[in-house]
């Protein structure tokens, strides 16, 4: 496939481009400082701003799906409207486990060991996936990782689920950003889930 991968500078989108360029997918790597993205086999390194969304329309043209690994200063609205002028179907979205359940009807955020300072950004997120559900045109997969997402080995064996938190034996929820990157090509291949949120956590 031709995947757009917005944010390929950053931890999360410069393992999603690696794995996607392993897998030997096609990629347009789009970051506001293209240096900085990984060099690979296949992968077009390409400057860009997300927020202009007709400039932005322009890179993604041509391209079967995007990855967004943006933060979510970027809203929905703004890049569903580029990936529809653009005429691309499809979105995978890095998100956050803010809004995962850890018991009916209670979010993560919601617990009183959320930190504090994380709640504006994790409201982002869950403004942007509220934003999601609505639309109807594209076809999008939100992906919210383990409560704790980090530099680590890729061990390639991980839990996948819905919209509830995945925690271990010890009551920890973590990936490394490497195993995030592997759940989110499998997506890009598989289409599990088709306008809808899944997670994963080891």
């Amino acid at each position: 496939m031709k995947v757009a991968v917005l944010g390929a500078s950053g931890r999360a989108g410069s393992e999603i481009t690696k794995e996607l360029a392993a897998r030997g997918h096609a990629v347009v790597a789009i970051a506001r400082k293209p240096e900085a993205i990984p060099a690979a086999p296949g992968v077009t390194a390409t400057a860009g701003d997300a927020s202009d969304a007709g400039a932005l329309a322009e890179l993604i043209k041509g391209s079967d799906a995007v990855i967004s690994a943006l933060h979510f200063d970027l809203s929905a609205a703004t890049l569903l409207g580029a990936l529809k002028n653009a005429k691309v179907p499809r979105l995978l979205v890095t998100g956050g486990a803010a809004s995962l359940e850890v018991a009916p009807g209670v979010r993560l955020i919601d617990t009183p060991e959320f930190p504090e300072d994380w709640k504006v950004f994790a409201q982002g997120g869950i403004v942007f996936l509220d934003a999601l559900r609505s639309e109807t045109e594209i076809d999008w997969t939100f992906f919210s990782p383990a409560a704790f997402i980090e530099e680590g080995p890729r061990l390639g064996v991980f839990r996948t689920g819905g919209d509830q938190l995945i925690t271990d034996d010890k009551g920890e929820s973590r990936i490394s950003f490497a195993d995030y990157a592997i759940a989110m090509v499998d997506e890009l291949e598989q289409h599990n889930h088709s306008r809808a949120r899944f997670t994963a956590a080891y």
